[in-house]
């Protein structure tokens, strides 16, 4: 693996409460190569969803830049997320990056498909279309017969399932996913985590994943700690 697919590059955010400023990290870099996948571990209040924040454009650092390789606005190259205008932020992520977090986040008014197949829509791309993807995407993750039934009618297990379909309806170059099991139970936790790992490998998706299950993070290409501001990779032994 070698082609890069997200760049942090002397990464700083300190957040700023009249004179009191707080810094999380400064001069923080990190690649992550395509097909790659990446456990973030660390303890508690070290920034690590705030990371994930920065890489997924819901947030832009104080210093530094954040650069993804993506097809966008017809152009395949590297974009400097942090740098973009609001709406244009929002098209690369829905372009190029996929979110699952330890909630669902899935839309408690419209059934499992249709909760699918928005971000396909919000790419400018046709009902039909974002209903035959969608549709393929819930098959396989073994929501076939629960296309129609919404959030509060499916298990915690098939909540999150579909909410991995949503991440990755589009096709994005990376998954960043922030304690996306630690709502589960352990046998449902492993039922998801294999899931994601299983479409990780079929569709060359990338998948930088936030942690403290250390089990898990034994289970991924590498496992960095977020400590003191800064990334540190682990050693086999240590995780």
């Amino acid at each position: 693996m070698s082609d890069v697919i997200i760049r942090a590059s002397q990464l700083a955010k300190t957040y700023a409460e009249g004179k009191l400023k707080t810094p999380v990290f400064d001069g923080l870099d990190l690649a992550v190569s395509a097909g790659e996948t990446v456990a973030i571990v660390g303890a508690s209040g070290a920034g690590k969803s705030t990371l994930l924040h920065l890489l997924g454009g819901l947030d832009v650092p104080t210093t530094g830049d954040i650069w993804i390789d993506a097809e966008f606005k017809g152009v395949r190259a590297c974009w400097d997320i942090a740098s973009l205008p609001d709406a244009e932020r929002g098209r690369l992520r829905n372009r190029a990056l996929g979110f699952i977090y330890q909630f669902h986040h899935l839309l408690p008014e419209f059934t499992a498909l249709e909760n699918t197949m928005l971000p396909v829509m919000l790419a400018g791309i046709s009902a039909s279309e974002a209903r035959k993807r969608a549709t393929a995407l819930l098959e396989q993750v073994g929501l076939g017969a629960r296309l129609e039934h919404k959030p509060g009618e499916l298990s915690g297990g098939e909540r999150q399932r579909a909410a991995v379909a949503r991440a990755l309806v589009n096709t994005p170059s990376c998954i960043l996913g922030d304690e996306p099991t630690g709502n589960l139970d352990d046998r449902t936790a492993a039922t998801v985590f294999e899931l994601m790992l299983e479409l990780n490998r079929a569709k060359g998706t990338s998948l930088v994943l936030v942690t403290h299950d250390r089990r898990l993070a034994r289970r991924l290409d590498r496992v960095l700690e977020l400590t003191n501001g800064r990334l540190r990779e682990l050693p086999p032994d240590d995780v």
